[in-house]
């Protein structure tokens, strides 16, 4: 989902790491320790939570989080929570990284001390004022100056302990004088419209002669200043929560009697002390924040048509998606983008199979094939994750929850072993989670996506081919991926392929440790298979597994995923989870008597169904086909004063549903359109507004079969398989060539001197793969001129913007640090230019 500026599409999003904390301070009991929990928010939303650590001052999380932003925000922040039992979880400090600061900090490891959190300095949201001084005639005929200040509306305030029902105090404060007065509460809402006018007298003339009263009306308009606190109207017995102020000085009005801006709420200062840094201790951290203004399709019509076309070019390594694995510092970084536009355009597997083949030719050791970190693995990675991951839950996910929640003991190191365990008993059960998860893998050949088949078809081609003599290789080229680098790593790390929501405790992940050391080995069908262990344990615990019968389950299974034209109805017709987890949804009136209140429920998103029922494992209490989702929408807010509401249509009725946060709702809205897009009956148009009372709070139409009154968001082309935006991954390609600039000059200078000069070259041309001298200098040309051309438009746009842009409109309200650093750069360009 892109926030939309003028031309333009911004997308938003961010990947953390969040590694660990240290030195926390120690709990004020005789215990002394922590039980703590991290959370990410978007100012303060929270949008993640870790699971929590139990009884550390240095709790380790090891946890990833990646998220799209829906919406504009001004910090990421991180807080550190302490569990308590009785009362609510107490926040031991917070890292809040501002928004324009996130590129100091990008994919590095970094320790950020924890702050100290208090009222006064959690704030968010922006007013929109107004100030007009006009002179009135008093009935003694003195002129007299009055100050009108108009509070028009709020905007993201934030929810304080989940409600808002804001008030705003306005004052007009000297160093002689503070007359304040206040607006009326706005009940249930985060985005008060107030529209209420307060007057202050500015002058009192009647002490004064005419002439001294104008230089004091100066000196004290000087001196004088409007404040406007925001407050959540509480009912708890310690007062309203402060929600921000902002400070607006009279000399505003010098050059013009009316002034009227928005503003951002900024914390007051209270002259507070806060502990010193260090005193609450340190987190850590990795932060990638992406964004991506990305122009209408046209645009990017030359750069992808040369992308596209790679999978044709003779040789490969003259290609443009080929060169930009060449340029960048780690080929990760170029597949991505390649792997998400080649899908979209359904050309990945014509691509991947002829950098395989380029791979295979220069690999000497069918021992080493598809071992090194090269585009080409690293864009099988990236294919499999995308497109196999739905077979990745369906295979391994039941499997893997018995073994978090059954805890069995299983380490067969006798060095490790716990005071009462059992070496056999533990070995046992090693070995009953290794078959079993050996036979869920080998049995679910014809649940590998198709597209997965066809690029493990060309490995296998492309081995043995090339390696003619050893009959092995066709097998080893795919079980490199299909095993080592697909199932082992998904069962070592299970948190990472959403497999479990957290970081599995420590006995767990042992176990998954020698689980996943065991089914690498297995897969690998290597000759000697006790050899490849340096642990004796592991060697011993492996004699389970030399009958013939794993080998030949394992090329039986090889053989089925990398077999031309693979095609199994079965694979279709299985139910696939793709979504589940609480929501709050309102009885959607299929009784004729009852109230239509709201409740939590546990829904869950099937291929074939979306659910719902009272809580994780329970019948449903409510079922609808994919086949009858007519839209899928968000919820204008002011239909039941609720965030991050959603509709799902039915051909009957809609079911109104709130997310837990931004992020949560995003999600579920954008899955739901994509497994719905192909229903015939889909509509064009919906109600943004719920009906109420008769009528459609939108369009104000009585009738509840009433069509429509806005046109629906669009979905995806039918014909796409992933959620992928073909645009925004070229202009990720783009910002990648634009920053390797220089690596693709210097790739030019190597063409150039390998064409002239065949001896040795200089030691920074030897990194390229260069085939075709002549054929990859033309395609550098054209990559140079395509990457320029786009250059000068993102820069033309950004003029434009500036231009047009006021500071103090409601896209760039004052305070807004990102849009002041910004007027800054634009200011240093012009004044280069000129």
């Amino acid at each position: 989902m892109a926030v939309e500026e003028e031309g333009l599409r911004v997308f938003q999003s961010v990947k953390i790491k969040i590694g660990e904390a240290k030195n926390l301070p120690t709990y004020p009991g005789p215990n002394k320790m922590r039980d703590c929990y991290c959370t990410v928010n978007l100012d303060q939303e929270e949008v993640f939570r870790t699971k929590i650590v139990e009884k550390s001052l240095c709790p380790f999380y090891g946890e990833d989080f990646y998220c799209e932003i829906p919406r504009s925000f001004r910090h990421l922040s991180f807080y550190i929570f302490d569990r308590d039992v009785f009362r609510r979880d107490s926040i031991i400090g917070k890292v809040a990284i501002q928004k324009e600061d996130l590129q100091k900090y990008h994919n590095r490891d970094t320790w950020f001390q924890l702050q100290h959190v208090d009222a006064d300095s959690e704030v968010q949201g922006k007013v929109h004022l107004e100030l007009r001084l006009s002179e009135v005639i008093t009935d003694t005929g003195v002129v007299c100056h009055k100050l009108a200040t108009r509070i028009l509306e709020c905007q993201g305030l934030p929810i304080v302990n989940g409600q808002c029902d804001p008030y705003a105090t306005v004052t007009l404060a000297g160093p002689y004088r503070s007359e304040a007065k206040k607006t009326k509460v706005k009940k249930k809402t985060n985005n008060p419209q107030f529209d209420e006018v307060f007057y202050f007298e500015v002058t009192r003339p009647c002490s004064y002669s005419r002439k001294s009263h104008f230089d004091f009306e100066e000196e004290d308009v000087d001196k004088l200043e409007i404040r406007v606190d925001l407050w959540n109207a509480s009912n708890l017995k310690f007062g309203d929560e402060f929600l921000g102020e902002l400070r607006i000085p009279l000399k505003v009005l010098r050059q013009s009697s009316a002034y009227e801006a928005w503003y951002f709420l900024q914390p007051r200062d209270n002259g507070s002390k806060s502990l010193k840094p260090g005193d609450l201790g340190s987190l850590r951290l990795n932060v990638v924040y992406t964004e991506d203004h990305v122009f209408s399709s046209d645009y990017y019509s030359p750069l992808r048509d040369l992308l596209l076309k790679s999978a044709d070019v003779e040789p490969v390594s003259a290609s443009t998606a080929h060169i930009l694995g060449e340029v960048c510092r780690e080929k990760q970084e170029a597949a991505i983008p390649l792997v998400r536009l080649f899908l979209h355009y359904g050309r990945v597997v014509p691509f991947i199979s002829a950098i395989a083949n380029a791979e295979v030719r220069r690999t000497q050791d069918p021992n080493t094939i598809f071992r090194g970190n090269s585009l080409t693995s690293k864009c099988i990675d990236e294919t499999m994750k995308l497109a196999g991951m739905h077979y990745l839950h369906v295979t391994l996910k039941p499997t893997i929850e018995e073994i978090c929640q059954g805890h069995k003991p299983c380490e067969i190191d006798p060095v490790k072993l716990k005071d009462g365990e059992n070496l056999e008993n533990n070995m046992e059960n090693l070995r009953q989670y290794v078959d079993r998860i050996f036979n869920v893998i080998t049995k679910s050949g014809v649940s590998c996506p198709t597209v997965m088949c066809d690029i493990f078809f060309s490995l296998r081609e492309a081995a043995a081919k090339r390696f003619q003599d050893d009959l092995d290789v066709r097998y080893t080229a795919v079980s490199s991926f299909i095993f080592l680098r697909f199932f082992a790593p998904a069962i070592l790390s299970p948190n990472l392929f959403q497999l479990t929501p957290h970081h599995t405790d420590p006995q767990t992940s042992r176990t998954l440790t020698l689980i996943s050391k065991t089914i690498q080995t297995l897969g690998s069908l290597s000759k000697s298979k006790s050899a490849s262990f340096k642990e004796s344990y592991m060697a011993a615990f492996y004699e389970f597994f030399n009958e013939q019968k794993y080998a030949d389950a394992v090329k039986n299974f090889l053989d089925l995923i990398s077999s031309s034209g693979r095609r199994d109805p079965k694979s279709v017709e299985q139910p696939i989870l793709l979504k589940e987890g609480f929501m709050i949804k309102r009885a959607q009136g299929r009784k004729r008597f009852g109230m239509k209140n709201f409740k939590k429920r546990w829904f869950r998103l099937t291929n074939h169904e979306f659910t719902y029922q009272k809580s994780k494992g329970d019948q449903p209490l409510y079922s609808i086909p994919i086949e009858n989702i007519l839209a899928v929408e968000k919820l204008e807010e002011e239909s039941f004063k609720m965030k991050n509401m959603f509709q799902v249509i039915q051909p009957e009725r809609a079911l109104y549903i709130q997310a837990n946060n931004c992020v949560e709702a995003k999600a579920w809205i954008d899955i739901l359109t994509k497994v719905s897009q192909c229903n015939q009956k889909r509509l064009t148009v919906y109600h943004p507004s719920a009906y109420l009372n008769g009528h459609w709070l939108c369009c104000r139409a009585s009738s509840d079969t009433a069509p429509g009154c806005s046109p629906c968001t669009g979905g995806l082309p039918a014909n796409i398989q992933l959620d992928i935006d073909g645009d925004r991954e070229t202009e990720r390609i783009y910002s990648l060539f634009n920053l390797y600039m220089s690596k693709l000059e210097k790739m030019q200078e190597a063409c150039g001197s390998r064409s002239v000069y065949d001896g040795p070259e200089q030691e920074e041309y030897l990194t390229f793969i260069i085939d075709d001298p002549q054929e990859t200098y033309k395609t550098l040309k054209q990559v140079i001129a395509q990457v320029g051309a786009l250059e000068q438009e993102h820069a033309q746009y950004k003029r434009d913007k500036f231009k047009k842009t006021k500071y103090g409109s409601q896209e760039h309200p004052i305070g807004d640090k990102s849009f002041q650093s910004y007027i800054r750069q634009q200011s240093e360009v012009s004044t280069h230019s000129i």
